[in-house]
């Protein structure tokens, strides 16, 4: 029952801050910025490596301010950088 809950909140929190494949803005709180770089994050294929000019031309298809997402997703682990190359 709990999953049903977190799930439903999850989808929530996307629905209040997408419109369609736009972030309408980056979260404040922390727990919603989570929900929100989990689901870009999904925009980048796993075992794939990416140049950091990669990552600045997928992330503002979603939203204009690729820098701040780009910090927080390695910030948050959801990618990895070395060298200029991002990966999941």
């Amino acid at each position: 029952m709990r999953n049903v809950k977190l799930e439903a909140w999850k989808e929530k929190v996307l629905t209040n801050y997408l419109d369609g494949i736009r972030l309408i803005k980056i979260p404040a709180s922390r727990k919603k910025r989570l929900v929100v770089l989990r689901w870009l994050v999904r925009k980048f294929e796993k075992e794939v490596t990416y140049t950091e000019h990669q990552v600045n031309e997928i992330i503002p298809h979603h939203h204009s301010d690729y820098a701040t997402l780009r910090r927080e997703l390695i910030g948050y682990q959801l990618m990895e950088r070395e060298n200029g190359f991002y990966w999941r």
